[in-house]
């Protein structure tokens, strides 16, 4: 801006002069502090915003492509914890990121079905893993264990997990799950109504003799399979949801073209809605919910999904 001569006395034009001169130094020196406070602060509103306000948020913002690939952004290492080192459950397979640079992981512990050995289930480990989780699968005291057993194992392998185990330092205790196949599935009911302060469940293909679970508090996803005959969705997998409350987040994915021993081999579909689940639930991290709000539709893998949107937890 160009000043024009002033018309008055010198020295009033001095004054004048000054003040805007003051004026204009102010609005600058205002102008940089603002700069300055705007760099400062950029990352607060850009995509870290989110993972500063969410302690628990691991990993890259999730796409369709990285939660159903076979692996996610961590490399895995994995412990062997031998039957004879623990006690309430039979040993198992510890899977868990390799990097400690993001800190403590939530820990999922995995329960074979009847009859079944870990290495029925341990497809789910090193791929939840990768996502940023500590797995545990596990073997049960016997193959014929019954559900609420099983329920019990599971609760004592996470707290091996947490307490004793040698990864235990990369284990946040207060962020938990539960999973489960077949009489392993009715298992992580019985963990759940027996341990309110897990943070989620996922029973896959579920059996139990027990069908109404009101008192399960803990986000609970319940898979089914539409071809099951030995825990048919009609008395096992679909009274297991219905009775849950329906204020509880709560999902049934049936999976199409499945049978009973589905969750026995690497399933994309299983996967992903598995990783949408405990991430979502158990780190909180609700740029998964995308995946799992709106409710997924009918497809060729997904026979039908219930469950609430938006959720609450």
């Amino acid at each position: 801006m160009q000043l024009r001569p002033h018309t008055g006395s010198s020295t009033r034009s001095r004054d004048t002069l000054g003040r805007r001169s003051g004026h204009r130094a102010g609005r600058l020196a205002g102008a940089a502090a603002a700069l300055t406070l705007a760099v400062a602060l950029g990352p607060l509103t850009g995509p870290g915003a989110h993972a500063a306000d969410n302690p628990y948020e691991r990993g890259p913002a999730p796409t369709t492509a990285t939660i159903e690939a076979a692996r996610g952004p961590y490399a895995v290492s994995q412990t062997s914890v031998s039957s004879l080192s623990v006690t309430g459950f039979g040993g198992g397979t510890i899977y868990y990121p390799t990097s400690t640079s993001d800190g403590t992981f939530g820990a999922v512990a995995v329960s074979p079905g009847y009859t079944a050995y870990e290495s029925s289930i341990a497809w789910l480990g090193p791929r939840l893993a990768s996502q940023g989780f500590v797995v545990f699968t596990i073997d049960t005291l016997t193959t014929l264990d019954q559900p609420d057993s099983r329920g019990r194992q599971l609760l004592a392998a996470l707290d091996y997990l947490t307490e004793r185990s040698s990864v235990r330092g990369r284990v946040d205790a207060s962020r938990l799950g539960v999973m489960g196949h077949s009489m392993g599935g009715g298992g992580s009911l019985e963990a759940a109504k027996s341990r309110p302060a897990l943070q989620a469940a996922i029973p896959l293909t579920p059996w139990n003799l027990d069908k109404t679970w009101p008192e399960v508090t803990t986000p609970t996803l319940i898979f089914g399979a539409d071809g099951d005959t030995i825990a048919p969705v009609s008395s096992h997998s679909e009274p297991f949801y219905t009775s849950l409350s329906s204020s509880l987040d709560r999902g049934y994915l049936e999976l199409n073209s499945a049978t009973h021993f589905t969750p026995n081999s690497s399933n994309t579909t299983i996967a992903k809605y598995s990783i949408s689940w405990l991430k979502r639930f158990i780190d909180n991290d609700t740029r998964y919910e995308q995946f799992l709000c709106p409710l997924p539709r009918p497809s060729l893998t997904i026979e039908e999904y219930r469950g609430n949107c938006p959720h609450g937890s």
